[in-house]
């Protein structure tokens, strides 16, 4: 069973919003969850500043999110770590990653737990969107892994790069049958945009196209973020407080939504993941097998980790001796 976990962080603080994390696991392992899926930068917020002001204003709370940014591995995503061990279930969770050489680069990273509390792998966003540009830096092809697990091949991409078709693709190539699709509220979007209905779209098409299930968690807005923008812009919570805002829930490989889904209410949602049900729909159109042509189509990824610098610290072979020597 999986569970998508809908609800906010403790806005700009790690360890206690790793502290709540932990109490959700425990909850959803008791509900029977081998599986429980976080939002986006769950730990410990999203940069909803960048949406509301001015760069120039965004300034000091940048240097917040820096200060409430986390180091992989590190002692708040241990707590994490220890409630997935002691419970025994898979996690994904989204968080601000700060670079280990860098005190002004952060990473909006999904991290990948295993039933045992060891850190599976983690995927940074490719590229932030839009206003996140001011806070994020883009992310390289080393997270774009399917990890082979006791439930099924799990990959997982956050907010819109789940609109990124060669991304999901190459996780779909990799295998992929269980897909986390990590989202924040976001009211700020444009007074036509409907966000809960754009990322239930999103799941749908992945699922449907991939013919594999998809595990939807969205952050929600609460009042305490609400509060501490209004610090900032004093209609922030005009801006902030628009429904239709937040979607959870589980997508089957037809397509359909699986059980109940939750839209702007905080809580957690459960549906049972049977990866048997992935076989009749791929016999139609598989995408990553029979359904496609190989001999046309070739896509590329580069997994490669990037690095500010490389450094040898090997000494230089002795070169051999030429014919003249």
């Amino acid at each position: 069973m999986a569970a998508a976990v809908q609800t906010s962080p403790v806005f700009l603080n790690p360890v206690e919003t790793c502290v709540k994390a932990a109490s959700l696991i425990r909850e959803a392992a008791d509900n029977g969850a081998s599986l429980v899926v976080f939002p986006e930068v769950f730990v410990a917020g999203y940069p909803y500043w960048s949406w509301i002001t001015d760069p120039v204003s965004c300034s000091p709370w940048f240097e917040k999110l820096v200060r409430a940014s986390i180091l992989l591995p590190g002692p708040e995503i241990a707590i994490i770590c220890e409630a997935a061990r002691e419970c025994g279930v898979h996690v994904i969770v989204g968080v601000n990653e700060r670079s280990p050489v860098s005190l002004g680069t952060i990473y909006n990273t999904l991290v990948f737990i295993g039933p045992d509390g060891t850190i599976l792998g983690r995927h940074r966003k490719l590229v932030p969107t839009w206003a996140e540009k001011l806070t994020w830096a883009p992310g390289d092809g080393a997270g774009l892994v399917v990890h082979h697990t006791a439930i099924g091949p799990i990959g997982a991409l956050a907010c819109g790069e789940n609109t990124n078709t060669l991304a999901r693709f190459a996780l779909l190539a990799q295998g992929e049958l269980v897909h986390a699709a990590s989202y924040i509220s976001l009211p700020v979007a444009p007074p036509d945009y409907d966000m809960a209905e754009a990322i239930k779209v999103r799941a749908m098409a992945h699922s449907f196209e991939g013919k594999v299930f998809t595990v939807v968690s969205c952050s929600t807005i609460s009042d305490e973020i609400i509060t501490a923008m209004e610090t900032l812009v004093p209609n922030a919570r005009e801006k902030l407080e628009r429904r239709n805002s937040a979607f959870s829930g589980v997508i089957g490989p037809d397509g359909r939504v699986v059980g109940e889904p939750l839209i702007d209410d905080e809580g957690i949602v459960y549906a049972e993941i049977d990866l048997a049900r992935c076989i009749q729909p791929k016999q139609m159109h598989d995408i990553i097998g029979h359904y496609n042509r190989f001999d046309i189509f070739n896509l590329s990824v580069n997994r490669t980790a990037l690095t500010p610098v490389t450094v040898s610290d090997e000494p230089a072979a002795p070169s051999a001796p030429s014919e003249q020597d």
